[in-house]
């Protein structure tokens, strides 16, 4: 279980008066990606000022970040809270609305204790279980509020024939229920060109984002999907598109051009595929990249018989980015921060005064440090600190074996600190 309950809701408007990001918070000796040491003034859910380090005096909290790296945070574009955290069970999942609720609710706080404070879950809609999933998902947004920010993607089964009918009629009571965007698998129906029609049209009827899952092992169909994507004005992403890697480069590098000019984000899952994805690997991403093809990075699934070590844990993202894609530590860390945000519609964050205030801090002293060690994290929402993870390297002193009396065991602390905590 976690170690911190979701608090009860807080119904207020952000920014309005009395409301839980009002309170001044000074964060203290940060270290920035350039190597400046600052402070950071947050107040009304965003940066009011960065100034050097000790330099920014002002009423309120201060929370002291010596020896800690200071981010942008990064956000979770791929998640599946309805299926996360099943993996270890005996039989199918329960489907009792409080179980997914429940299992959608802590999948949601161990990923903002890694530093996601805003996560897109895809929701299975239709068939037997009906809207009952997405409700329970619902409701445990209502119960996250003011820890993260949590956003569904309502997603069908079938939507062509006599089977997809009723589906496409509950795909857009599900948005009139709550949800915030349409999604699905056109790969798994019958007819994917048309179920990729009749999300595009809902979306349009609707004004929302689309986000749709596929293999994008056929290149004909991703071609048409982004010449039918390109006339949307709603945000357009796809994922996890390992299927990609396996084509040819020239086939690839058409393709991408196609996806590019049509404005569509593919979301790779560099931790592992999801339950239902027949494709195991990542994206193209170095070639998707060169093409103009935005590209940000998720997680897939947590637990779950999709990947049943599933950590959801951005920042992992990101060094298998680098470490086997071949990112610069900046491209793998932009790829689960700046391009998630854009690909959910969220607005850029910069540690700049006037941007929002959703920061996490990582103990380390450089992006590379803390994509191979940061364990440590101190993660920002809305202007206040909603999760902190404190991880304390011991070691036995091998200077002074076998005499029976306590060891000197070295913390790992802060750099100008070694005995710190």
């Amino acid at each position: 279980m976690p170690d911190s309950q979701p608090r009860p809701p807080d119904d207020r408007p952000a920014g309005t008066a009395g409301g839980p990001e009002q309170a001044a918070l000074t964060l203290c000796g940060a270290r920035l990606t350039d190597g400046r040491l600052v402070d950071v003034r947050l107040g009304a859910g965003r940066i009011e000022a960065v100034g050097t380090a000790g330099s920014l005096v002002a009423p309120g909290s201060r929370v002291d970040l010596r020896g800690h790296l200071l981010l942008p945070a990064p956000a979770e574009p791929h998640a599946h809270g309805d299926t996360a955290l099943t993996a270890d069970g005996a039989g199918p999942a329960s489907q009792r609305p409080e179980d997914i609720r429940r299992r959608a609710t802590e999948a949601a706080l161990l990923q903002l204790g890694h530093g996601a404070t805003a996560l897109r879950s895809h929701i299975r809609i239709g068939d037997i279980q009906g809207l009952t999933a997405l409700e329970a998902v619902l409701q445990a947004r209502r119960s996250l509020r003011g820890l993260a920010d949590l956003t569904a993607v309502a997603v069908p089964r079938l939507l062509t024939g006599v089977a997809g009918a009723e589906n496409l009629a509950m795909l857009r009571d599900a948005l009139k229920m709550g949800a915030d965007a349409v999604g699905g698998r056109p790969d798994l129906d019958p007819d994917p060109t048309g179920y990729t029609e009749a999300v595009l049209e809902v979306a349009a009827e609707h004004g929302c984002p689309v986000d749709l899952h596929t293999d994008g092992d056929d290149p004909g169909r991703l071609a048409r999907f982004a010449a039918m994507a390109g006339g949307l004005r709603q945000e357009v992403a796809m994922g996890p598109c390992a299927g990609l890697s396996r084509l040819p480069e020239d086939v690839v590098a058409r393709t991408a051009d196609r996806l590019a000019e049509a404005g569509v984000t593919v979301v790779c899952l560099p931790q592992g595929g999801c339950c239902g994805s027949g494709l195991r690997g990542t994206a193209p991403v170095r070639l998707l990249r060169a093409s103009g093809v935005r590209v940000a990075a998720g997680s897939g699934a947590l637990r779950d018989p999709g990947n049943p070590v599933g950590r959801g844990d951005p920042l992992e993202a990101a060094y298998l980015l680098a470490s086997q894609v071949g990112l610069s530590p900046g491209q793998a860390y932009e790829a689960v921060a700046a391009e998630a945000r854009r690909a959910m519609g969220l607005p850029e964050v910069r540690v700049e005064a006037g941007f929002p205030a959703e920061l996490l801090a990582v103990r380390g002293e450089t992006l590379a440090g803390v994509l191979s060690l940061g364990y440590s994290r101190v993660v920002v929402h809305r202007g206040r600190v909603v999760a902190r993870t404190s991880a304390v390297r011991e070691y036995r002193d091998h200077d002074a074996p076998g005499t029976g009396g306590p060891f000197g065991l070295p913390r790992q602390g802060r750099p100008d600190s070694p005995g710190g905590p």
